[in-house]
């Protein structure tokens, strides 16, 4: 939990309040105005997928932690679970769009949900459907604000 909150409260202030998050938006929004603005999105993207693989190797540590032993299939299909929250959080397939708050209340959810069907011993299989079909119903969601705004 702690280090969740440390995670949280570093990328809220870089996302927020410095330059680079201010890029990473812009290049998320639209790659070919960043470049027309004077944005080196070369970088903006080197500097996003280095955080990224942090990220993940902090994950794994923590993983491996969790179940002791460091198995290559311990973390199959958190992929899902991680598309799902940030969707269901409202950040935007499309890019450009999205808040750090969104996202966590999405992980939030999705661990309720996760949890939920976990006590009510439903299949791994059939939680893999669940889970896909929170994600198409946000994508729609998503998709019917984009049309209208």
């Amino acid at each position: 939990m702690w280090i969740l909150l440390i995670v949280f409260l570093i990328s809220t202030f870089v996302l927020y309040r410095t330059r680079i998050g201010r890029y990473v938006y812009a290049v998320g929004g639209n790659e070919e105005s960043a470049v027309i603005s004077g944005v080196n999105v070369k970088r903006v993207k080197i500097f996003v997928y280095a955080i990224s693989g942090l990220l993940a190797g902090l994950a794994g540590i923590i993983l491996t932690s969790r179940v002791t032993s460091g198995l290559p299939q311990a973390g199959q299909s958190y992929e899902l679970d991680a598309i799902a929250a940030v969707v269901i959080g409202g950040t935007s397939l499309n890019g450009g769009k999205g808040k750090l708050w969104g996202t966590m209340i999405g992980v939030l959810l999705i661990g309720v949900i996760n949890n939920g069907l976990d006590l009510l011993n439903v299949s791994s299989y059939y939680q893999l459907i669940v889970k896909g079909l929170v994600i198409a119903i946000a994508v729609l969601i998503d998709s019917q604000k984009s049309r209208k705004g």
